[in-house]
Formats: C-alpha cells, sequence, structure tokens
C-alpha cells in the first residue's frame, strides 16, 4: 500500500446533541481524487472544515504528508487550496481585484500574481470578464471564480466543497476536466458533491458518508465489487424466439427479463458465484446452439451502491 498523504483518524464533532462526526476514519493518497458523497447532513461539510481548519474543536487526529494539521497550522494553508459552498466575494470588487487581494493573503508577490491571475482566468475560461464586478457575473462564473481563487497559489492539496453545484452541463465538463488535469499533474483533491455522476465521472476514490459515519471507501470498482448485489447479465441473440427455459433452470438466477425480442437482461442473486454462473450459461448457449451478438456482464452502478449504504435519504 502506497503512504497515505492525508489520514482522519477517529476524528468527531459534535454540536450539542447532534454527532455531525462519529468516529471517521479514512485515507487519502497523494494525487487522489477523492470523492465524497452522502446526503443533506451526513457530515460532509464538517468534514471539509475541519480538514481546512475551519473548525479546530474536535476529537480525534488529522495527518496530512505525515503532520498532525493541529500541530502545524500555518504550515497547512500553504499547501492548501479551498472553494466553499458559499463564495463570500465582495460584489464592488472586479475579479481581477479580488484575486489580487486573495493572492497577496496567500503570500504571493506582485509579479507572481500577475503572471498566476492570467494562467488561472485562461484556465477557467473567465479572462473576458477580468474587468466585470462581482455583481454582475452569472452563479457559474463565481463558480469558476471561486475555482481560480483556490488555484491561485499551486497549492498541492485542492478541498472543493460542492465544487459543480449550480453550473450548466458546458461548464461542469470543462470543471471536471480541469480537475483530471491538475490531478494529473500531482495535485491531490478532495471533493464533496451530490451529484452522482459527477462523482463517477472523475473520483480514483470514493468515500461514502452517512449519519456522521464513514460507511465505505474505495475506488470506484471496489465499492461496485463490495457490493453484495447480484449483477446482471446482458445477452443479444442473434435470433428471435429463442427458448429460454434451460437458463430459467439455473442456479443462482433471480429473474429474467426480456427487454425485446432478441434481449434479455438475467438478474443474478447477491451470494452467486458470478465466474460459475457465466460458465454455466456458455455452456448452455453452446448446447443448445443459441447464436448470440453480445454477452455482457453489468455492474451495478454508483447510484446502487450509494442507496445500498444511504437507503432512500
Amino acid at each position: 500500500m502506497p503512504k497515505s498523504y492525508i489520514e482522519f483518524r477517529n476524528v468527531s464533532k459534535n454540536y450539542r446533541e447532534i454527532k455531525a462526526l462519529n468516529n471517521v476514519n479514512f485515507k487519502i493518497f497523494k494525487g487522489d481524487i477523492f470523492g465524497y458523497i452522502g446526503p443533506n447532513g451526513a457530515g460532509k461539510t464538517t468534514t471539509i472544515k475541519i480538514l481546512v481548519g475551519l473548525i479546530q474543536n474536535f476529537k480525534g487526529e488529522i495527518f496530512i504528508d505525515g503532520k498532525n494539521v493541529s500541530e502545524v497550522r500555518s504550515e497547512l494553508y500553504k499547501i492548501l487550496g479551498y472553494l466553499p459552498q458559499n463564495s463570500g466575494f465582495q460584489n464592488w470588487r472586479t475579479v481581477e481585484q479580488t484575486l489580487k487581494t486573495l493572492g497577496k493573503l496567500s503570500g504571493l508577490s506582485s509579479a507572481q500574481l500577475k503572471d498566476r491571475i492570467d494562467s488561472v482566468l485562461e484556465l477557467v475560461n473567465l479572462k473576458d470578464v477580468r474587468n466585470r464586478k462581482i455583481a454582475h457575473l452569472s452563479g457559474g462564473m463565481i463558480q469558476k471564480l471561486l475555482l481560480a481563487q483556490s488555484i491561485l497559489h499551486e497549492p498541492e492539496l485542492l478541498v472543493l466543497d460542492e465544487p459543480m453545484s449550480g453550473l450548466d452541463p458546458t461548464s461542469r465538463f470543462q470543471f471536471k476536466k480541469i480537475i483530471k488535469d491538475l490531478s494529473n499533474n500531482g495535485m491531490t483533491i478532495f471533493f464533496s458533491s451530490h451529484i452522482l455522476s459527477d462523482v463517477q465521472d472523475i473520483a480514483t476514490r470514493i468515500g461514502i458518508i452517512n449519519k456522521g459515519k464513514i460507511m465505505r471507501v474505495g475506488t470506484p470498482d471496489e465499492l461496485q465489487s463490495h457490493f453484495q448485489v447480484g449483477n446482471d447479465i446482458e445477452i443479444i441473440f442473434a435470433e428471435d424466439q429463442i427458448n429460454l427455459q434451460p437458463i430459467k433452470e439455473m442456479e443462482g438466477i433471480k429473474e429474467i427479463d426480456k427487454v425485446s425480442p432478441k434481449k434479455i437482461i438475467i438478474r443474478l442473486y447477491p451470494d452467486i458465484d458470478i465466474d460459475k454462473c457465466i460458465k454455466d450459461l456458455l455452456d448452455i448457449i453452446i448446447k443448445n446452439n443459441l447464436k448470440i451478438r453480445n454477452f455482457n456482464v453489468m455492474k451495478p452502478s454508483l447510484e446502487e451502491v450509494y442507496l445500498k449504504y444511504v437507503g432512500s435519504e
């Protein structure tokens, strides 16, 4: 196993009687795009605020690159970029003025700022509005400006709280591409989202949280493999009028959906040996001289995995 870059150890946080986080443990590795998902009120934003230092009164320990964040808080701000849910920008400032002010707070010199502002505005496609006041920006533009300010000082770690909230499909696509490019250049990214398709598109590892507890952490493939639900097998035959009785008599078959005259989806029970089932199916196909055009094992989607752990909340 590679050495962890971020590690949460037994982290808990209470708001009076409410347990926002309950003994949270997980690791993030260098270069990960870590997608953090869970229903509203599950503890995602509390986790993020603790990680970035906005909440310092909590139980447990958090380590970044082997250092306890409670002991090296001043060092953390140099390597951390943060995109919050709410901008907090001063509406009377222009885009460029905002980035200059925030860049100086991050320790960038005037010479560094000019190059970095040009670079990040190009990256997030806001060059044409650099002199526009914040008050006149659309919601999507403000999200892009939030991303620009979070990477202005070229942080090692980028923490994003619902970064694609309110974006149109084109801007969402651009955002995801930027995040993947940043990761490919060595940045470690932690982002929360309630949009499962966004997480599935870009996350290299995923954490599922519900009611303050970590339910599961792993790569998308690991989560789908751990998820105890029957896989589906799609078969497309070359001809219709297929005799499905031999398949129906197989062990482990929960049901067979006939989608079209030539296409069926076989739904298996969760505890079935998938490899043996595939072999038995292929034996039946060969024995009965059934001609097929496609045979596909369909893994459960991230949405199914998510609903397994959080129910319908």
